[in-house]
């Protein structure tokens, strides 16, 4: 019997907590539709006993733990993470990613470099043979000059659009404001990403690469596959 989307959301999110935490563990809980299942499901084994000292990616995340039990700290208080369960908008044959369509891509990647493992959840919609064809690539930029920053963004070869929300500009947990940038596809990745992270007032870009280090995907029937 074919799943709908949030039971795909669901089984792969499950399957990641199930798998990869363990007792006594640091956990980073990612941000989004598909992360939410994991949080959840990390809350009922806390309420089940398990001791986990976590880490949250986003306000929005740290909000949904709290209230599910979840004790959370500081990332500066934890020497380290041991697995950090997240989802992605898109993801390539070889494990590259785009992330922020959430909004949370500052936090996800600095939690994301100091994990030990890195678990990436998604559907079978989100894998792509070449990033940035089916979705804009986040970039998280100050908001002073944002216009200017939007320009040098488009001389790349992208429309960027500022994100919005209730008709003003969307702004993240650290302040800044979101462009989402739409190429035709993104061909050079590793190249993308150094040109994005030296222009003047860009903070981060959602290209997550060499990030991942478990890939989990639910298929419709309702299996879970890794992509290796």
């Amino acid at each position: 019997m074919a799943q709908d989307e949030p039971n795909l959301k669901r089984i792969v999110a499950e399957r990641a907590v199930d798998d990869h935490v363990r007792d006594g563990m640091t956990v980073g809980l990612g941000t989004g539709s598909t992360s939410e299942y994991a949080v959840r499901r990390v809350g009922e084994l806390v309420s089940g006993g398990l001791r986990l000292k976590c880490v949250a990616t986003s306000e929005r995340t740290a909000n949904l733990a709290h209230g599910l039990g979840i004790e959370l700290f500081d990332i500066n208080d934890v020497p380290h993470i041991d697995v950090t369960i997240d989802g992605a908008d898109e993801v390539d044959p070889g494990r590259q990613l785009i992330k922020g369509l959430g909004g949370a891509l500052l936090r996800e990647k600095i939690v994301a470099a100091a994990s030990m493992t890195e678990v990436i959840i998604v559907d079978e919609s989100k894998v792509v043979d070449k990033l940035g064809v089916r979705t804009p690539l986040p970039v998280e930029v100050v908001p002073y000059g944002h216009r200017k920053t939007a320009y040098a963004l488009e001389r790349k070869g992208c429309k960027a659009t500022l994100r919005e929300a209730g008709g003003e500009p969307f702004v993240t947990d650290a302040g800044n404001y979101i462009y989402d940038c739409k190429f035709e596809s993104i061909e050079s990745p590793f190249f993308l990403e150094s040109m994005i992270n030296v222009m003047p007032g860009v903070v981060e870009n959602g290209l997550f690469l060499n990030t991942a280090d478990v890939v989990l995907v639910s298929h419709p029937d309702g299996t879970v596959t890794k992509i290796e």
